[in-house]
């Protein structure tokens, strides 16, 4: 397997790490198992400078240091008015060359200051950020980041729009894959026959370390940047194995609700309430899920006729803290943790497959039976709604069987 988390953050965008630098960076990959990592911010003068002098070119846009492959890769916010609205749109481009990213920065940085944050804010509309980075290098991989947050994304309920068409007309052939954010996942997107098209990816978006790979891409053999834009254009599902997930639920915007009245619902429940809350008889905070439901014209459950599989998992270290109830940064959890790593290999290789006896042997029998019960999807939910997060609670009990049926 070759696994790719293809949106991260640097040290210089907003609410990140100061420990983030290519040391730290392909440290933690290997901890993680992520054989490709984005270097996030490409565009910031600093960080590329950086990433200029110690990146080592390997392939056809893929560059590598430490043992560890890079892309070079930016998220850019933009704000713009189109059709009577003000849109906030997010976009990941992924870059076949330093030349491409350099002649990107020189166009922006006519009217914008790339250094005033990793992640740069612009004022242009999405379809020409989009045709521009093409223009610069066709190879350029164009991806609409976190597709349904309400506020900065291409369906945004607050900011986006109803459709690719809406946003891109005939240009929408340039994006290259969509990425489903942590508060959806497939299924929710498979809703959407507009997507159809179009490959789902998934991705950290980490502003922290410890949060790489909390999403990724998973793919069967090393790819350049030309291989992995074919791959994503195509839909291969012989070369891009599966997505791994987030639990969408745990997301604070994936149900309606009301905080403050603690009133959680469901899209169906809301719609039979006509989306008031029956505390106060206000209009609900409608969530992700909400608004994949206002545009779909499937039922959920239902597949396209070509997609990419996806599992969901959770983070090692949160699954050790759920078992033995304790915070995720506390020194057991911490032991724990490292003595599996340094046993069985990378956090991947632990969560999707090393045998339950040999994590038990080193973690204890209960934190076995709880990542093979996590594998199963077998959890326990407690969706998030009005800016409260999501609660998923690992079942730590033995599935049993009974007359061949699981329960």
């Amino acid at each position: 397997m070759y696994i790719a988390d293809l949106h991260i953050h640097s040290r210089f965008s907003r609410a990140t790490s100061n420990k983030i630098n290519l040391d730290t960076l392909s440290y933690w990959a290997k901890i993680k198992g992520i054989h490709l990592l984005a270097t996030g911010d490409a565009l910031h003068p600093v960080w590329l400078s950086e990433l200029k002098e110690k990146l080592r070119e390997k392939d056809e846009g893929i560059y590598e240091y430490n043992g560890v492959d890079f892309v070079l890769e930016t998220e850019i916010s933009t704000i713009y008015k189109d059709r009577g609205k003000i849109r906030k749109i997010h976009i990941v481009f992924l870059f076949p060359d330093f030349k491409a990213v350099d002649e990107y920065a020189k166009f922006l940085s006519k009217k914008w200051n790339l250094a005033a944050d990793g992640r740069p804010i612009v004022g242009l509309h999405a379809r020409e950020l989009i045709k521009r980075a093409v223009d610069i290098d066709e190879r350029t991989i164009v991806i609409p980041a976190h597709i349904w947050t309400p506020w900065f994304s291409l369906f945004g309920s607050n900011s986006g729009y109803d459709s690719i068409e809406e946003c891109c007309g005939e240009d929408k052939y340039l994006i290259d894959a969509l990425e489903t954010g942590l508060s959806s996942d497939p299924p929710m997107n498979w809703m959407v026959s507009e997507l159809d098209e179009f490959a789902l990816v998934s991705n950290s978006d980490a502003h922290s370390l410890e949060n790489l790979g909390r999403e990724v891409n998973v793919f069967s053999k090393p790819l350049n940047l030309v291989e992995l834009k074919s791959i994503l254009k195509k839909k291969d599902s012989e070369r891009f194995l599966f997505t791994v997930e987030f639990f969408p639920e745990e997301g604070k915007y994936h149900f309606d609700g009301h905080r403050l009245c603690k009133v959680s619902m469901s899209p169906e429940e809301s719609l039979r309430n006509k989306n008031i809350c029956p505390v106060c008889g206000r209009p609900l905070t409608l969530g992700v899920l909400h608004r994949v439901y206002a545009l779909a014209d499937r039922q959920y459950g239902e597949k396209p006729k070509k997609y990419i599989p996806y599992k969901r998992l959770i983070p090692l270290k949160e699954i050790i803290a759920d078992v033995l109830q304790k915070g995720k940064n506390t020194k057991k959890v911490n032991t724990i943790y490292e003595n599996l790593i340094k046993t069985l290999g990378n956090e991947f290789t632990i969560l999707l497959s090393s045998d339950k006896e040999d994590i038990g042997k080193i973690a204890g029998e209960e934190i076995a039976i709880a990542i093979e019960n996590v594998r199963q999807e077998s959890v326990e939910i407690e969706p998030g709604y009005d800016g409260v997060y999501g609660k998923i609670s690992v079942k730590k009990e033995q599935r049993k069987y009974e007359n061949g049926l699981l329960f």
